[in-house]
């Protein structure tokens, strides 16, 4: 469950373009003349990878990923993973470790994988079912949280149990008849079980070589690559080849050590990447964006921009409503507001449409989440003043209203202070004053992720642990999520029974295409409603080195993976 965009970890553009057209003048060497990224692959070379945020408890158990994670999947192995291509192909829930994606009983309960032959770990003994079984039961220690709740919430016993320190006799509801089955015994359907499949927390570990929280510090590799140095918590990781890897139809693995270096400045990074010198050439990020003054500048060098990735990542950002809140009790009022709204002038202050597209659905644009065209209160590019007024007054807000929209301080592009006076000025032609509430990042979430404190209007954003439209709409609208002692990200605080009905019926699906087309038409039951005002769907802008070839950016991730890089 995402409420942050990997867009948010990037953006610092504006005050540092200079320092980024200073280096945009081009590299410095002549490989550099254009991008290699379409050239033949081959085997061979040194990979670097520049990142702001460090990879930190580079533990299975303790990582939050979708589809496996970016780096963490050159390590850690899954029962299954994302398919490695280009656009909506690379949506698609793939085999890893096991030889397909599941075998369910009728009713999505029960879930059954085989592991494939001559599986190895990086020192060269084998994988076994049981591994896999363990690597799970460790993610529920309390010393090893910070990974998905869902296997908590899926599994019989799950939200009980405390982990193998505590507890060595094991979940009863994960089964290992021999060393290549396991069997998951689930407490309610899950047709979409082998999403969470993809997840690091089904990484195999051998009890013999646990050591607790000093596992990240040297986890055994199952994956293309191991670790040899783990410095400070992950700010410094370095990754040579596994010669165990085997039987792996995913990974490509071509270059011979890669060298991830973080806690750098995003626009640092960018620099870097722009000017690609030295072992530059030869380097990707996968956590830092082009913000919008950067593009500008990107986009005016024809070089430059032939190296730059485009991806779309699930992910949605949204005017929220507490319908607990007067005003927003009173749907017409949130319908005025819908029409109001100027998507145009919000796409502009998000960075343009370089960066983002405007959305009238809750659910992304890729068919993998059963996105449907449609838009509830068309009011075309720049919103409809005129039809927002007419429903104020029929609310019995004829003179006008005057409202609180609270936002971020943090320049993010998202709920920042930029897309709020967008918002601002667009409902004053409406008749509405809007008062703008603005909260230091920490703040701001600890504020409108409490049903105690959550304001009745303010900047939302909410992204796929993996791309369906479950783990979409359900935390947003499914009534049995609101939380009322913790984060609850059912804003509106819906709680309707013919909802909550609906979201158990697709899950029992095991067809993901028939799922897919249910959460469709349940995201247009939802908008109708106007419980949320879909802004925009943010596209994502990443350099690359002038040496590095083979750039697949999928619709699972939204960015380079970099699985898939070569350097030679």
């Amino acid at each position: 469950m995402r409420h942050l965009s990997p867009r948010s970890v990037s953006i610092a553009a504006g005050a540092v373009i200079l320092a980024l057209g200073a280096a945009a003048c081009g590299p410095k060497d002549g490989s550099s003349t254009s991008s290699s990224a379409d050239a033949t692959p081959h085997k061979g070379g040194a990979l670097t990878v520049l990142n702001a945020n460090p990879t930190d408890n580079f533990d299975p158990a303790r990582l939050y990923t979708s589809g496996g994670g970016n780096i963490p999947s050159l390590v850690f192995r899954t029962l299954t993973t994302r398919n490695r291509e280009d656009g909506a192909a690379g949506s698609k829930v793939v085999p890893d470790l096991a030889t397909d994606t599941g075998r369910p009983n009728k009713d999505a309960t029960v879930w059954t994988y085989t592991l494939k032959d001559g599986l190895k770990y990086e020192d060269g003994t084998a994988i076994t079912s049981a591994d896999i079984k363990y690597g799970i039961e460790r993610s529920f220690a309390g010393e090893l949280s910070g990974g998905a709740p869902y296997l908590r919430d899926w599994l019989i016993g799950g939200a009980d149990y405390e982990g193998p320190y505590k507890d060595k006799k094991g979940l009863a509801s994960i089964e290992t008849p021999d060393a290549k089955t396991i069997v998951f015994h689930l407490n309610k359907p899950e047709g979409e079980f082998p999403y969470l499949a993809t997840q690091t927390q089904t990484t195999p570990v051998p009890q013999a070589k646990d050591t607790g929280v000093k596992y990240a510090n040297h986890p055994v590799s199952s994956g293309p690559y191991k670790v040899v140095k783990n410095e400070n918590n992950g700010e410094r990781i370095t990754l040579e080849r596994n010669k165990y890897w085997s039987n792996d139809d995913e990974r490509k693995a071509y270059p011979d050590t890669i060298d991830v270096r973080s806690g750098l400045d995003s626009a640092v990074i960018n620099q870097r990447l722009s000017a690609s010198a030295g072992t530059d050439s030869a380097a990707v990020t996968t956590d830092t964006n082009l913000g919008p003054a950067e593009l500008a500048k990107v986009s005016g060098d024809k070089k430059l921009a032939a190296r730059v990735g485009t991806g779309h990542f699930g992910y949605t950002n949204y005017i929220a409503f507490n319908t607990k809140v007067k005003p927003f009790d009173n749907p017409k009022v949130r319908q005025a507001i819908s029409y109001a709204v100027d998507r145009s002038s919000v796409v502009n202050a998000a960075g343009g449409s370089s960066l983002a597209e405007p959305a009238t659905t809750f659910l992304p644009g890729q068919a993998s989440f059963g996105y449907s065209a449609y838009d509830a209160f068309p009011a075309g590019e720049s919103g409809n003043a005129a039809k927002a007024k007419e429903l104020l007054k029929e609310a019995g807000y004829a003179k006008g209203l005057t409202i609180t929209l609270a936002h971020n301080n943090e320049k993010n592009f998202e709920t920042s202070p930029e897309i709020a006076t967008a918002i601002q000025e667009a409902l004053k032609k409406a008749g509405i004053t809007v008062k703008l509430q603005g909260l230091e990042s920490n703040a701001y979430s600890d504020t409108i992720y409490s049903v105690k404190s959550e304001p009745g209007m303010f900047l939302g954003g909410w992204g796929a642990d993996w791309p369906s439209g479950g783990p979409f709409l359900a935390p947003i609208f499914d009534g049995r999520q609101i939380v009322k002692n913790g984060y609850n990200f059912n804003a509106s605080q819906l709680d309707d029974a013919s909802v909550n009905k609906e979201v158990d019926a697709i899950n029992k699906l095991t067809d993901l295409n028939a799922a897919a087309t249910r959460w469709g038409a349940l995201d247009k039951k939802l908008g109708e409603q106007a419980l949320t005002v879909p802004l925009f769907h943010p596209v994502y802008k990443r350099l690359y080195g002038s040496a590095v070839k083979n750039v697949v950016i999928s619709d699972w991730t939204g960015v380079l993976d970099v699985s898939q890089v070569a350097v030679k």
